[in-house]
């Protein structure tokens, strides 16, 4: 209560103080201060120009939204000079007043190249390449930035058939992407756990709707049309939230531009698994009114597609006693989804300029995921020796939505403060069956004994794959056969019964309402200090793993119980087209494919009446679903001082600190056995987490050349355990086969490190790169999530816990280059090719007790791979663009099985990716553009242990493109 009661009087604190200085900034007195925005004659605001006055010392660098502020020295007349990569570098005389001199736009133009001839003579003039361009604003603000970072300019972003947030990083030197049924929905830098980068939108970062509890935002949410920029921070400043092991990655949403603007965009497409359409559009409208005071902007995307993925999963009895057989098949299952996903996203931004010292702004965005998925899926069951066929309807629901209100002041000619508060809240739910008042997933369950048994076991009567059989009987996956004795003893509608019905609970609601200040001192023109404060409230309530069950009578041997009901009784519908089922291996399974009941059908199954008809009766776990629901309150304050200090025209040093205080208290309930017999007693659980961050910061750059800089950067950062993982019940899946435990570690700790990185980077005239550098963490108490089997009652479950290890360490090296090949003759200087590769190892010890002796076995983090690059080859003239693009992710580990050892650790194979995007401009404002993804059909593999052949999971989803017009109204 107390900590409480402290939080909300920081929070008042920081509130009081941006209103006091906002007050205060209409009424102060400026020396001779310039004021201006930056712009380009054809590409809008410009970040990041370098603003020098001539014979001065006095230097700075455009913001975001192109808008600088210099100190004059003098008063009467000052030259003042405008650079940029790509732009003509321009001298404008101004005379100096006592106050502030709002100069307005300052607007320059793309820089002119002459070609000639074989004897010297000039034949054209010819403009930098407007698609070059948008590249240089990404260099600018990348060059300038204090950070160690990475950055991605809005149009850069439409050059490849990226269409949300998640796939719009993935071609950053550094970043790793995960996929889900062929789209990337998370994203990590360096190769670290996802949870360990930070995704941010406009420097804060957003509330989780993730199902699992974590941190980690699912970024297939917001659509690629809403962002301007995106900056991937590799080594964070004292002003970035610290949560930030492996980087943050900070996405910025459109702002007003400088000057008036309206563009549409439109197009339709075809999925090459679901053989169905796809279609996007968007649409940007921004302008400035009252003088320029008041911007404002709109922006709308939507991104609707038809989709579809095949799955082969294997279940291994790794519970079993003996070694060998615990690499035998539990389970075999076939699984298709066929379904609609639809993105929206709106975006709305207003500003205003009380005059050049004073500006607020207000940001909105609402978006919204559907994720539409009837799921398909057929089991060879061969513990139980049966069939067993699961139709579920899912439609899964994200939304992310909230508002933000700001500010930025010049106080004085040398005192400057912003300040944001803000409100977000992100939600992920289902609202199915109408039939029941349970909402969740609904899930139907048919079964049917398989008589004559199996042929081809090994000696032991188990299953294997060739390669793990005591006597090498078995095959491999891409071959499989059920080895059903029978031949014509095959999945049948008339034979397989409906034996259970449950609706899964997955809602996860979860609000950040934060407030922030910054002040900003300039001691003099070589010294700026840098002080803020930052407060964050966060309520989070999770439902995961919270299951009604519904059971017949029949199965259960009630005596005068309805008979269990077949699914060819049922009203059913034809299953679902699309590519061949499992076109991916080599045999024929379409004998596994029923049809289906439809979806009113499966609702109606979940109504009382139709329970009641067919003897159902409800045996949900009380104690699972009782623990499985928690709420979480988490208050963070954080407070950080740093000093830029320009110690020479090539030297700059940025050195200071954050720290950050977290206070977290989950609720949820905790099942106890007490009394003789034993009985189960549900009772409150409460966890506290209460601990501090004290994260010191260190960068220094020189600049070699005003082209080349090498920069060094000591960091501390860390990551707070997940929710999920801290939660303090445990819940019960018995959808799955085998059942699985999901259980809470209340005694997680948080995982710190500290960050070691050097780069150097050297900047090409013709707007190109080349960087490289290593990297070093130093990491404590990483989180890990440990999976082993249980028997209870006679019944085998799958427990997942996460847990603390003691160290770990990661080292790497990257390289990159962007080059554009324009030194070439004629139709070749268009050429141009975009490399980056990072290289990763890290080590971790996990210790194993068997028979009273301790091990450690070493492996590397989860989710990281060895080796990550991208390879763009591009061809860019006047009006053409051309990209093929690949995409690579080496194999990581997934999952780590303490108990076992890494026999039985859980891999992500390696994965390729390629994508084609080309437009052509009909106009100066008409442009069409084609874009395909996945042209390498490559598919996903996750295995177990050394052996990619003991796949438990391979997972195919084709191809898909789309064509489309842009079109810049003005």
């Amino acid at each position: 209560m107390n900590n409480s009661i402290g939080f909300s009087k920081h929070k008042s604190r920081i509130i009081q103080v941006s209103a006091f200085f906002l007050l205060a900034s209409f009424g102060t007195i400026h020396a001779q201060t310039i004021k201006g925005t930056v712009v380009g004659k054809t590409n809008g605001a410009l970040p990041g120009a370098n603003i020098s006055i001539v014979d001065a010392e006095a230097k700075t660098v455009s913001s975001l939204d192109g808008d600088f502020n210099i100190l004059s020295p003098k008063l009467g007349e000052v030259s003042l000079k405008v650079e940029y990569i790509g732009y003509e570098t321009k001298l404008f005389p101004i005379i100096i007043k006592e106050g502030t001199n709002d100069i307005g736009y300052i607007t320059i133009s793309p820089e002119e190249k002459s070609a000639k001839d074989k004897v010297g003579n000039i034949q054209e003039v010819v403009f930098t390449r407007s698609n070059a361009l948008t590249q240089a604003k990404a260099y600018e603000i990348k060059k300038n930035n204090n950070a160690i970072m990475e950055v991605i300019a809005a149009d850069a972003i439409g050059k490849l058939p990226d269409r949300n947030a998640a796939e719009a990083v993935q071609r950053v030197q550094g970043v790793a992407v995960a996929r889900y049924h062929g789209e990337a929905d998370q994203a990590t830098v360096r190769g670290t756990p996802f949870a360990w980068t930070s995704a941010l939108f406009n420097g804060n970062r957003l509330p989780s709707a993730n199902v699992l509890g974590n941190r980690s935002f699912v970024l297939d949410v917001v659509p690629s049309e809403l962002i301007q920029f995106v900056q991937v921070s590799k080594a964070i400043t004292p002003d970035m939230d610290g949560d930030a092991i492996g980087g943050s990655i900070n996405f910025i949403t459109r702002t007003a531009p400088a000057k008036k603007t309206l563009s549409v965009s439109g197009a339709g497409g075809y999925n090459t698994f679901s053989q169905d359409g796809t279609y996007n559009g968007s649409i940007v409208y921004g302008d400035r009114f009252f003088k320029n005071k008041l911007g404002v902007l709109l922006s709308g995307a939507i991104w609707d597609r038809q989709w579809g993925a095949d799955s082969f999963d294997v279940t291994y009895n790794t519970g079993a006693a003996s070694d060998v057989e615990k690499k035998s098949i539990s389970t075999i299952m076939m699984k298709r989804y066929m379904g609609t996903r639809r993105t929206i996203g709106l975006n709305g931004g207003l500003e205003y300029k009380f005059n050049a010292n004073n500006k607020v702004y207000f940001r909105g965005m609402f978006n919204k995921f559907d994720d539409i998925r009837p799921v398909y899926e057929s089991y060879v069951d061969y513990t139980n020796t049966r069939y067993q066929y699961n139709f579920r309807y899912s439609h899964y629901q994200t939304e992310l939505y909230g508002m933000e209100l700001g500010g930025e002041h010049s106080l004085s000619s040398k005192l400057s403060l912003d300040w944001m508060l803000s409100d977000y809240q992100a939600k992920y739910f289902l609202d199915t069956p109408p039939t029941n008042e349970i909402k969740g997933l609904p899930i139907s369950t048919f079964r049917q004994k398989i008589n004559s048994g199996f042929n081809n076991l090994s000696s032991d009567g188990k299953r294997y794959w060739g390669f793990d059989s005591p006597n090498g009987i078995g095959g491999e996956y891409l071959d499989y056969g059920s080895d059903v004795k029978d031949p014509n003893e095959q999945m049948n509608p008339n034979k397989l019964l409906l034996s259970q019905l449950v609706i899964s609970k997955l809602d996860n609601n979860e609000r950040d309402k934060i407030a922030r200040v910054n002040l900003k001192y300039d001691v003099n023109s070589n010294i700026t200090l840098k002080v803020g404060a930052k407060y964050r409230d966060k309520d989070r309530t999770s439902t995961f793993g919270y299951n009604a069950v519904f059971l017949p009578g029949a199965s259960l041997g009630i005596p005068n119980s309805p008979a269990l009901l077949s699914l060819s009784q049922l009203t059913t519908t034809d299953p679902p087209t699309g590519t061949t089922f499992l076109n991916g291996m080599n045999g024929n399974y379409n004998a596994y494919v029923m049809s289906p009941p439809t979806k009113d059908q499966l609702f109606q199954m979940f109504s009382p009446e139709f329970m009641q008809q067919f003897g159902f009766k409800d045996f949900s776990s009380a104690e699972s679903n009782a623990t499985s629901v928690y709420t979480g309150e988490e208050s963070v304050f954080a407070t950080y001082a740093m000093a830029e200090i320009k110690a020479s025209d090539k030297f700059k040093i940025v050195g200071g600190f954050r720290n950050e205080t977290t206070r977290l208290t989950l609720n949820g309930a905790k099942a106890t056995k007490e009394g003789t017999p034993a009985t189960t007693v549900i009772s409150p659980s409460v966890v506290e987490s209460n601990y501090n961050a004290f994260l010191p910061m260190l960068h220094l750059r020189y600049n070699l050349s005003p082209k080349a800089s090498l920069r060094f950067a000591y960091t501390r950062s860390f990551i707070r355990p997940n929710f999920g993982d801290m939660s303090p019940g445990s819940s019960i899946d018995n959808t799955s086969n085998p059942f699985t435990i999901t259980r809470g570690n209340p005694d997680l700790k948080p995982t710190f490190s500290h960050n070691f990185d050097m780069m150097g980077e050297y900047y090409f005239n013709n707007i190109g790169i080349l960087s490289g550098g290593v990297f070093y963490k130093k990491i404590s108490n990483i989180v890990f999530s440990d999976t082993s089997m249980l028997n209870i009652g006679g019944t085998d479950y799958m427990v997942t816990q996460s847990k603390n290890l003691q160290y770990s360490n990661l080292f790497g090296f990257e390289a990159g280059i962007n080059k554009r090949l324009d030194f070439l003759p004629g139709f070749w200087n268009g050429f141009g090719v975009e490399f980056n590769y990072t290289f990763i190892d890290s080590k971790v010890e996990v210790p194993r007790t068997i028979n009273g002796i301790q091990y450690f076995d070493k492996t590397t983090l989860p989710n990281q791979s060895r080796n990550l690059f991208n390879a763009i080859l591009y061809y860019e003239s006047k009006k053409l663009m051309i990209r093929l693009a690949g995409n690579y992710r080496g194999k990581s580990v997934e999952t780590i099985n303490q108990k076992l050892g890494p026999d039985y650790y859980i891999w992500s194979d390696k994965n390729f990716t390629v994508d084609f995007s080309a437009s052509y401009d009909i106009s100066k404002k008409v442009k069409i553009f084609i874009e395909l993804n996945n042209l390498s059909n490559e598919s996903l593999r996750l295995y177990m242990g050394d052996n990619k052949k003991r796949v438990t999971s391979n997972e195919w989803y084709g191809s898909r493109g789309q064509m489309g017009v842009r079109w810049q109204i003005f």
